[in-house]
This record gives C-alpha cells, sequence and structure tokens, in this order.
C-alpha cells in the first residue's frame, strides 16, 4: 500500500511500495486532501490516514479517509498540488459577479440547446418534413455532441490561458452559426451551420464558465453551480415561447436573426463577468493528460455512469413535443412543454445544488437520477393524453436538471481544482459519444411520428437511465463504501 510520513516543518511526501508483480500508489481523495491546512499524517496499519477537523474539510460529513487506487505513475504531494479550501472567496461582489456571468452564458449556450424539442418538431413537419424522424434527429444529435466534444479543446485551452478568449471565440462562432442557419434551406445547411458551427461555440461558451465558477466556491460550489446552470433552463423557457411566436409573424429566417442577436448581447455580459480565480499555467498540449484521469477508478466509473445516463436522458428533450402531438395535446400547449420542461428544470438546477452542499453531491445525484428513471417509466411510458404528458415534462425537469447542473461538481469533488479543465474535458468528450448516437437510435425505434408508437423509444430511454443511475451507485461505494448516511 501506501507509506506516509510528515517531517517538523510541515511538509510531505508519499513513498510507494511494491506488491506482488505491480505497483501501485493509494492516494486520498484530492478533495479531502485539498481540505487540509493544518493536518497530521500518521502512519497506520501501513496506510496513509489523514486527520482533520471537521471545519478543514466541509464536504466531509465522517473522520473516515476513503483511499483512492490510482496509476502505477501518479504520486500525491499535497503540499504542491492541492489549494488550501480557506482561500476560496466563497462569495462577494467578484465571485457572484462571475455566477451572473456563467448564468448569460448558460442561458445562451446550453439554454439554446434546451430548444432541439422545437426545432425537431419544426422541421420534421416543415422543411425536412420528407426526412426520416431518425435523419432529423442527427441535427439536435450533433448540436448536443458538438458541445460535449469541445470539453477537451476548452479544458486545456481554459488551464492554459483561462476564459475570456474561449468565451469570445464561442461567442463568434455561435452567433455566425445561427446567422448562417437562417439562410439555411437544404439538409445538409442545416446540418452544418446549426448543428455543428454553432454547438461548436456554445461549447466554448459552456465549459469555461462551469471551469471558472468552481474556481470561486468550495463550501457553496454545488449551489454556485446550480445557479449557472439555471441560466439554461431560463433560456430553455424563453427562447421556445419566442421561436413558437416569431416563426408565424416573422418566419424562419428573421426568427433565427433575433434570437442571434439577442444571444450576442448576453454573449458581449458574459465575456465581461466571467472570469477565473486560478491564473493560467500555460503548458504544452500533451496527450496523456486526457488519458491519465482513466487510471483512476472513481473517474472511470463516474464518467461510464454520465456517459450511460446521457445516452438516454435527452431522448425526452427531443422526442418530447412529437410525442403529445401524437397522442392528442392541442398543439398550442404541446408547443409550450419544452418552456414547461425547463422551468421545472431551474428548480432542478439550484435546490439539489443546495441540497448537494449538505448532503454530499454523489448522495443528491443518485436520488435525482433513480427519480427521473420513475418518472419515465411510471407517467411518460403510459402516457396517452395532456395531464400525464404536462406532469412528465414538469416531473423529467425537475429529476434531470441535477444531472446537467452537478456533473461539473462531480469531477471537481475528485480532482485537484486546478486539472478541472483537462479532467472535465475527458469525461465530456467521452460523453459526446453517447449524445450522438442516443436521439439517431431512439429516432430510429419510433416508425412513424404522426402515427406510430413511441414505447420502444421510451423504454430505451428509461433503460440507459436505470444503468446510468446504477453506476452513479457504484462510483459512490467505490469511495465511500456501504456506508449510508456517509456525506460524499
Amino acid at each position: 500500500m501506501l507509506d506516509g510520513s510528515m517531517d517538523s516543518s510541515g511538509g510531505g511526501t508519499f513513498t510507494r511500495s511494491q506488491t506482488m508483480n505491480s505497483s501501485v500508489s493509494t492516494i486520498v481523495l484530492p478533495h479531502t486532501v485539498a481540505a487540509l491546512t493544518n493536518s497530521s499524517w500518521e502512519k497506520k496499519k501501513g496506510d496513509a490516514t489523514i486527520n482533520t477537523s471537521p471545519n478543514d474539510a466541509p464536504d466531509m460529513a465522517s473522520e473516515e479517509d476513503t483511499d483512492v487506487e490510482m496509476g502505477p505513475d501518479v504520486v500525491a504531494t499535497p503540499k504542491d498540488n492541492f489549494i488550501d479550501p480557506d482561500s476560496y472567496p466563497d462569495g462577494g461582489i467578484e465571485a457572484w459577479t462571475v455566477v451572473f456571468g456563467g448564468f448569460c452564458a448558460l442561458f445562451v449556450s446550453f439554454g439554446w440547446i434546451n430548444c432541439v424539442g422545437i426545432f425537431q418538431d419544426y422541421y420534421q413537419t416543415h422543411d425536412l418534413k420528407s426526412y426520416s424522424p431518425s435523419s432529423v434527429a442527427w441535427i439536435p444529435s450533433l448540436e448536443l455532441f458538438m458541445m460535449y466534444l469541445v470539453a477537451p479543446l476548452c479544458g486545456k485551452g481554459f488551464d492554459n490561458f483561462g476564459p475570456r478568449y474561449l468565451l469570445i471565440g464561442g461567442s463568434l462562432f455561435h452567433v455566425f452559426g445561427l446567422m448562417m442557419t437562417s439562410l439555411s434551406t437544404e439538409y445538409y445547411q442545416i446540418l452544418l451551420a446549426q448543428g455543428i458551427c454553432s454547438p461548436f461555440g456554445a461549447g466554448f461558451l459552456f465549459y469555461p464558465t462551469m471551469n471558472s465558477t468552481v474556481t470561486w466556491f468550495y463550501k457553496k460550489r454545488a449551489l454556485a453551480v446550480g445557479i449557472v446552470a439555471s441560466g439554461s433552463s431560463l433560456g430553455g423557457i424563453i427562447m421556445p415561447i419566442m421561436i413558437t411566436k416569431l416563426i408565424p409573424m416573422l418566419g424562419f429566417p428573421w426568427t433565427m436573426r433575433v434570437c442571434a442577436f439577442l444571444i450576442l448581447g448576453l454573449c458581449i455580459v458574459a465575456c465581461s463577468c466571467v472570469k477565473s480565480r486560478i491564473p493560467p499555467h500555460p503548458r504544452p498540449l500533451v496527450l496523456k493528460e486526457f488519458f491519465t484521469p482513466f487510471l483512476e477508478m472513481p473517474f472511470i466509473l463516474l464518467t461510464t455512469a454520465t456517459f450511460l445516463y446521457c445516452f438516454g436522458m435527452f431522448l425526452p428533450f427531443t422526442f418530447l413535443v412529437l410525442h403529445a402531438r401524437r397522442f392528442g395535446v392541442p398543439d398550442g400547449l404541446a408547443s409550450y412543454l419544452v418552456s414547461i420542461f425547463n422551468a421545472a428544470s431551474i428548480l432542478g438546477r439550484t435546490l439539489p445544488g443546495y441540497a448537494a452542499d449538505r448532503m454530499g453531491l454523489f448522495n443528491v445525484v443518485i436520488i435525482m437520477s433513480f427519480f427521473s428513471v420513475i418518472v419515465v417509466f411510471a407517467i411518460w411510458l403510459p402516457s396517452r393524453g395532456t395531464i400525464p404528458d404536462v406532469i412528465f415534462a414538469a416531473l423529467f425537469g425537475f429529476a434531470s436538471g441535477s444531472l446537467v447542473s452537478l456533473p461539473p461538481s462531480l469531477v471537481a469533488h475528485i480532482s485537484d481544482v486546478r486539472k478541472i479543465g483537462v479532467r472535465s474535458g475527458s469525461m465530456f468528450a467521452t460523453v459526446s459519444i453517447a449524445v450522438l448516437l442516443g436521439n439517431p437510435l431512439g429516432g430510429s425505434l419510433v416508425p412513424d411520428v404522426i402515427h406510430g408508437d413511441y414505447w420502444r423509444m421510451q423504454v430505451f430511454s428509461g433503460s440507459m437511465l436505470l444503468v446510468g443511475s446504477m453506476f452513479f451507485v457504484f462510483t459512490r461505494m467505490r469511495l465511500a463504501g456501504t456506508a449510508i448516511m456517509k456525506k460524499i
């Protein structure tokens, strides 16, 4: 295992010992080490343990320490690699200004992506009505895929240069893509403009914002991230209604231009307000950095859980309106289901964040993920009318909201905050594959969006949510064992 010693000067080192034919380094969780300012190291039964007072580790409810097995070349030196939690402002004008700017950035990035259900419905019944649901679903799938795929680039850029240049570049790409969409009439043109260019820029607004926010907060981290993420919910309320109202008045091209100008204004606010508390440390791009986190079992399990959950999570986003129209929900109300969904998501992205700071991030995520499974199987699957669809939109919006806002905090929970960019990028790039394939696979299970059945797609969605939820449980067990009441 691991031998740890502490000299009188307060310095600390780790040394590794050989076990059988392999060398394994065992370290205490990064967030636990980060919580130590005046910690003492003691050798106990051959394992490294950390003793600290409750004030030193606000995120840990138990005095027990959790060991994480790392890859053979990982060595932790808490003195050099981690940041004193007391150095986090956890509030103040500067910190909350970053939260406000992040709110605006999420409004125009993920808030725009939350409109996918409106566009799936519009394209399926207007410009692209000759295409199959699976073909049209590639447009929202590519939007989500690009949002997640750029995570490694954003992560490395954030660690090297900070958020400002990334936000400016993302704003330009996002607005340009929407302007080009307003001129598009063919499938491939919409695919390139709205499916690739616009979300590429939106991704450069999303990740630097989330990464910047976690550098300002420690005890209130989940709450702050939840407030930032609620910007995407508000965007998902306002913009679908705006699009639905403007298309009959102005037509599709000018509707897209109006949205682009609104997004440009909020991007300027975001670029002005968002900054990181941690100074950038430019280093050459080393591809190994993106793969090193996968030597850690907690990171592997967390990525797997998020991957599987996202495989099913975005299907209700995409097919909610079409399903409602199929089973008799009036057209006027069906268009508002996306806004109802996102309105409930505001609570889902803030209240669980507030609870997570007190109950533990993983505990809250597990509760909310299993709740979303119940909502899909118990309400959406048998739904055949207006009331069940409205109830589902509200409850699933609330349940899934936390699974959008909390994953960055989950990564930060098991990471050195100064490496959060690369580590979150590695996870979200992996998840992008699930996001890309989920909607087309789900769409292929709906033979006819107008007269067909949706149950196969609904079962597929619920099943992936269930398996993903189980892996969140496995991740928690890897960190804290079977201690149900432990805050983790």
